[in-house]
This record gives structure tokens, sequence and C-alpha cells, in this order.
């Protein structure tokens, strides 16, 4: 699994939602390993996935996910 360059905050959020990843897991239909991969940017959910997560926990997608821009992808590259 190759890492993304898509940076999150679903931790802090989930967090903020006094939720753990098993109950976000089970929210999503996904398991606690796929919310775990999620949080530490190893795994980009589906555009679903992603909605589904920003209602669950009350925010909007831009803010659960941030793809740099232009400037800062190829300041890393």
């Amino acid at each position: 699994m190759k890492p993304t360059r898509i940076t999150n905050e679903v931790k802090m959020h989930r967090q903020l939602a006094s939720m753990t990843q098993e109950d976000l897991a089970q929210r999503l239909g996904v398991t606690r390993q796929t919310v775990i991969a999620i949080e530490n940017g190893k795994y980009s959910p589906t555009l679903e996935t992603a909605f589904m997560m920003a209602s669950i926990l009350g925010v909007g997608v831009e803010d659960l996910f941030q793809y740099p821009s232009e400037e800062e992808v190829g300041k890393n590259d």
C-alpha cells in the first residue's frame, strides 16, 4: 500500500466526537484497521467513505482531508 499525499485530521475530529476507532469503523462499515490506516495517512478512503466519515463526525470533507497545493507538491518531489 503506497502512502498518499492527502493529509487528514480524522483522528482529531474522531476524538472531539468522543468516538473510538472501533466506533467509527462500525458506523462506516469498515474494519478498525482501515480507520487506523486512514488516520496514519497510509490509505485514502473512497469518496463515498470520506463523505460518510465527514457526516458521522459532523464536519465537512475539507475539514477532514487536505491535498497539498501545486506549490507544496513541487517542493516535496
